[in-house]
């Protein structure tokens, strides 16, 4: 089951980087600084993602599609361990 488990993290994550991705792009066309800061400092991320939901909506919501993912990988992981 750790196999599974892990198999389930490694989608979770690209998922989670194919959708960072197109928010930082956004953040980038926004202006540098934005872009730049969502890369060294992630708060930074999350308040342009607050501020310009009306762009940034439907990447966030669709990288949330991750989160079931780690849950399930880290349950079936997690389990294997014992």
């Amino acid at each position: 089951m750790a196999i599974l488990g892990i198999i389930f993290i490694v989608i979770g994550v690209i998922i989670g980087l194919f959708f960072g991705i197109q928010i930082l792009i956004l953040a980038f066309k926004e202006s540098p600084i934005w872009g730049l800061g969502s890369i060294f400092l992630p708060v930074v991320s999350l308040i342009f993602v607050i501020m310009h939901r009306d762009k940034t909506k439907s990447p966030f919501l669709r990288g949330l599609i991750a989160i079931p993912f780690y849950l399930i990988g880290g349950v079936l992981a997690g389990s294997a361990a014992q």
